[in-house]
Order: structure tokens, then sequence, then C-alpha cells
């Protein structure tokens, strides 16, 4: 459970800006979003292993 203290005379707004920013933070959406549907561990290892290849090519490009 995420608790937001409110400051005296604090703005609403403001308040809920950080409740937003800590909620992102936790990755609970992430995580429900994920748990939506069953991935093997195979799949998932290739798709991390695509990503970092992607990312690795990005970088190389960069260095050029």
């Amino acid at each position: 459970m995420l608790i937001i203290p409110v400051k005296e005379g604090e703005n609403i707004d403001r308040a809920l800006k950080r409740f937003k920013r800590k909620f992102d933070r936790t990755g609970a959406m992430r995580q429900l979003r994920s748990r939506q549907q069953y991935t093997k561990p195979s799949v998932r290892r290739r798709a991390e292993i695509q990503k970092a290849q992607y990312i690795q090519g990005l970088r190389d490009k960069e260095e050029l």
C-alpha cells in the first residue's frame, strides 16, 4: 500500500503527481500486464537477447 503524506496547505495536484510517480516506480501495472498471459521462459529469454542485440547495434552505430 502506498502512503503519500499530504502537507498542510499543499496543492492536491502536487500530491497526486507524487502518488503517480511513486506508483510508476513500483512497477505494479507492468507486473499486472505481464501476468495477463503466460510466456514460456525460452520465449522470454529470446526476447531479452534480441533486445540486447538491438541496443548493442545502436551503441555500435553511435561509436562510428
